[in-house]
Order: C-alpha cells, then sequence, then structure tokens
C-alpha cells in the first residue's frame, strides 16, 4: 500500500504530533516516458502524470496539508476561489475532514467535469458575477473574519504539499535539464521550485506555457488574468535560467491532440500547455525533459465536443463497418 504524501515526506512537511492527517492517496503519480514525443522534439521526453490523483488534478497534493492543518488549527470551513481544480479537490477534501467547503467560482468559467465533482461531494457552490480575480478578492476577505481557511494556493500549506512533486522526480530520475509547466496563478510553479530547491541536486531550466489570452483561453484551468504568485515565478525563473513561452489557443490544442494520439494521454487542454512549450524548445539530443500534465481530460469534457469529430451511425454489418472506418 503507497503511503499517503503526508506520511511518506513528513520530515519535509510543517506537520506536528498532533496533526490529522486527511489523504485520499495523493501522490506517487506516474512518470511516464514519451518515446514518441522525445522522437518529434528531439530530446527525452517524461510525462508527470499528475492526473492520476484522487480528484484528478495536481490539487491533490496540497490540498491534504491545507486541510489537515486547517482542521488542526480548528477552522469552521474552508473556501475557495476556483476555475475548475481547486473546487474539486477542496470539495473532496473537506468532504473528508467532515469541514463544509464553500466554493467561489467566476460565472461561466468553469468546465462540466469540475463543477460536477464539488457538487457531488457536497460542496456549496456559488457562481459570482464576475472574474476569477474578483471571487478571490471576495474569498481572501471571508478568510479575514477567520471563519473559514483559505485554501486556494496562497495558502502556504498548499505550496508546501505540491513541492512534492519535485521530490518524486528527483528519486525517480534525478533532476531534469528542462522542466516545464502550465502558467495560470503560478503557484505550482513556485511550489516545484521550492521543491527542487530543497532537494539539493541543483535546479531544472523551468519553462513555462502561458496563454496568450489569459481572460478568455480555452484552456479554463489556466483562464486567470492576473496571476497571484507573479513575483514568486519571476524569482523562479531568473534562478533558474527559465522563460514563459506565448502560446495561442491553436498552440495548446495541437499539443492536447499530440499529447493524446501519440502517448495515449488524455489531459485538460490547459494541462497540454506544458507539451506545447516544450515544442518551442530547441532540439538538443541527449537533453532530459519533464512536462507536468497537471491535470486528466475528464475535467473538461466540452473540449472534447468541440476538438474532436462526432461518432458516425453505422448499421451493424461488417461492410458497412469496414467502409466508415476507413
Amino acid at each position: 500500500m503507497t503511503q499517503p504524501l503526508a506520511e511518506r515526506y513528513r520530515e519535509r512537511l510543517p506537520l506536528t504530533n498532533e496533526t490529522p492527517i486527511i489523504s485520499l492517496g495523493e501522490g506517487s503519480t506516474p512518470l511516464l516516458p514519451a518515446p514518441r514525443l522525445s522522437e518529434f522534439l528531439g530530446s527525452e521526453v517524461w510525462l508527470k502524470w499528475e492526473g492520476a490523483n484522487p480528484t484528478g488534478s495536481f490539487k491533490d497534493r496540497g490540498m491534504t496539508i491545507a486541510l489537515s492543518k486547517a482542521l488542526e488549527e480548528g477552522v469552521e470551513a474552508v473556501v475557495c476561489a476556483s476555475t475548475g481544480n481547486t473546487a474539486a479537490s477542496a470539495a473532496a477534501y473537506a468532504a473528508r475532514a467532515g469541514l463544509p467547503a464553500l466554493i467561489l467560482q467566476p460565472a461561466g468559467a468553469v468546465a462540466l467535469g469540475k463543477l460536477a465533482q464539488a457538487r457531488a461531494l457536497g460542496a456549496r457552490v456559488l457562481e459570482v458575477r464576475g472574474s476569477f480575480d474578483e471571487a478571490m478578492t471576495a474569498a481572501r476577505e471571508l478568510a479575514a473574519r477567520g471563519t473559514h481557511a483559505l485554501v486556494n494556493s496562497l495558502n502556504p500549506y498548499r505550496i508546501e504539499g505540491q513541492k512534492t512533486a519535485a521530490f518524486e522526480i528527483v528519486e525517480e530520475l534525478g533532476v531534469p535539464d528542462v522542466l516545464t509547466l502550465p502558467y495560470g496563478g503560478g503557484g505550482n510553479t513556485r511550489a516545484y521550485f521550492k521543491g527542487f530547491d530543497e532537494a539539493g541536486a541543483g535546479l531544472p531550466r523551468l519553462v513555462l506555457g502561458e496563454s496568450t489570452s489569459r481572460a478568455t483561453t480555452i484552456a479554463s484551468a489556466i483562464r486567470i488574468a492576473d496571476p497571484v504568485h507573479a513575483q514568486e515565478v519571476e524569482e523562479a525563473l531568473e534562478r533558474s535560467n527559465g522563460a514563459i513561452v506565448a502560446l495561442d489557443d491553436d498552440d495548446i490544442i495541437e499539443a492536447w491532440r499530440l499529447l493524446a494520439h501519440e502517448e495515449g494521454v488524455f489531459c485538460e487542454p490547459a494541462s497540454a500547455a506544458s507539451v506545447a512549450a516544450a515544442m518551442t524548445l530547441p532540439r538538443e539530443s541527449g537533453h532530459r525533459v519533464v512536462c507536468v500534465i497537471t491535470g486528466h481530460g475528464l475535467k473538461d469534457p466540452e473540449s472534447v465536443t468541440r476538438l474532436t469529430p462526432p461518432s458516425l451511425p453505422v448499421d451493424p454489418d461488417p461492410d458497412a463497418i469496414a467502409d466508415a472506418a476507413r
């Protein structure tokens, strides 16, 4: 049985003997070789498949620590603003902890799969008439009253949990030459940087895939106009000699299809921003690149409807089926 993330890395996390561990079996996600992408990109490519976490995204790594500490600190409930993945994760771990979860979502900006998770898990979901940034401001103001714990990535315990993905990469592969990530709010970049820094084996070059249309991109998980961790991201890029790659929706969709068709990994479009960023790198034989795939494709089923051909009706006849399959 795989150890809970909090137990596996207890000595590197802000836990005490009194901290109740709230876990759904997060972490220890696959690090997949990507042979076809490697051939296509001219480097050795690996995929850190975070869609294998319990609610289907990397957010679970931080949420286990955030909810464990919230319960230890005796809060009445948790609150977050979310474009989807944080909502689903907060709802699941709050339910596990026996705490109410309040989700503030920007109107019309959340993928159906993520909204369904939060609602099914018993969270109170409120649609804010405004942007993600306005929903975040409201969540922070509510948390400041002391009754609710804010479980967005501004919560330092979230970053502590998420940094463990870097530990896993170092343990399995060593430090890659390049690590690529989607760039939404910047919390995951901050966490990976912290993790590699604490591991003490060196830093990969961080390359971030950012949408050129942050407020309207098809990649809903990174549809964040004002990254709350922008300052920390700048520091991480400076220290790692990293870069931000500007991507339009066509770039992200191309990478999404390539990842699915060539490697069999079905992710939500935002996750493919890491692969799209890797596709801009110079071909360097022998370089090791890890692309972080942040969320499962079932998070955003509407994108599949928009981006793939529909099913074809066919008679139950072998000749008709063979003709239709051509």
